[in-house]
This record gives C-alpha cells, sequence and structure tokens, in this order.
C-alpha cells in the first residue's frame, strides 16, 4: 500500500532527526572535556544520513535494531502489528549510516598549571563550538516537528478516508 509509505518516511525522519539530537546533546556535555579514555580533547560527532530505499526487514530483525533502537520505531512496529509476525516489509525515508569524528583541530590554550597541559604548557579544548550546535540542535527540532506535522497530516487523511463510507 503506498500510502503507507509516506507513514514509514515521517517516521524514519523523526526517528533520524532524534538521533541527530541525541549527537548534538553528546557534542554539548562534552565541550569542556579535556581528556577522555582515548586520550586528548574530546572530538565533535556529525550523523551522516542516507535515503533508504532498499530495506528489508527480515522476520528475526526488529526495525528498531537495524536503524536506531529508539522506542519510536519499537512502538511502530507494535503499532503495525509487524512485532513478532515474521512478515516481510520494505522500508523507504532517512537511515543514519553513520557517526563520524569532525575533522576541525582542537584548540590550544595556554594554561601551564592545567593538569592535562603537555611540556610546552599548552592544553587542548575540544572542537565542539556550542553556539554552532545550539543551531543545529534549533534545525533538529525543526525537521523533527515539520515530519511529525507530515505525520498528522497523513494521519488525518487516513480518518477522513475511512469516514467517507459512512456518509
Amino acid at each position: 500500500m503506498a500510502f503507507m509509505s509516506n507513514f514509514d518516511i515521517a517516521v524514519s525522519g523523526m526517528i533520524a532527526e532524534r538521533a541527530r539530537m541525541d549527537v548534538i546533546a553528546q557534542n554539548v556535555a562534552n565541550a569542556d572535556t579535556t581528556r577522555t579514555a582515548e586520550g586528548g580533547p574530546y572530538v565533535r560527532q556529525n550523523v551522516v544520513f542516507t535515503e533508504n530505499t532498499t530495506y528489508r526487514r527480515s522476520p528475526d530483525t526488529s526495525l528498531s535494531a537495524i536503524s536506531f533502537r529508539t522506542v519510536l520505531g519499537k512502538h511502530l512496529e507494535e503499532l503495525r502489528g509487524l512485532a513478532g509476525r515474521g512478515r516481510t516489509k520494505t522500508m523507504e525515508g532517512v537511515l543514519l549510516t553513520q557517526v563520524v569524528e569532525d575533522q576541525t583541530p582542537p584548540t590550544p590554550v595556554y594554561d601551564p598549571t592545567h593538569p592535562d597541559a603537555d611540556e610546552d604548557g599548552y592544553y587542548y579544548r575540544p572542537n565542539v563550538d556550542v553556539a554552532e550546535e545550539e543551531i543545529d540542535m534549533l534545525a533538529a527540532t525543526q525537521s523533527y516537528s515539520a515530519n511529525l506535522t507530515i505525520f498528522n497530516s497523513l494521519k488525518s487523511i487516513a480518518n477522513k478516508a475511512l469516514t467517507i463510507g459512512k456518509q
């Protein structure tokens, strides 16, 4: 049913933007982290999205395990009645393919008293710009809201279509 694939597109957009917001929140939370377990300052993370037109769900794999492990993905399966039924469904929409590190170099700060300072007295701050993260969060929020509006419009159209025969 082609109409139902529109729901998939809108929901996958919401799931993708939610994952993007999670990465942005992680970046902001680590904006002052000068030492990580790997050594060195925290490195800003970015998400990469791709179009998803070839995804086939196998009977033993859940939608949330393949894409984003979100409550929304699991709830979507329950609403569709697909969970545990062994159906195969072609999905369309957006797919988070990877989270990549920003290649911007860290900012050196001169402070010989800092515990992470090197022999020259410099320590390095993460390459996270909080103002840029706020702008990215606004964009992600607006995109999420647009997808939610589309989803609600589709739901309204489906409800209207179901009531046509009652009149």
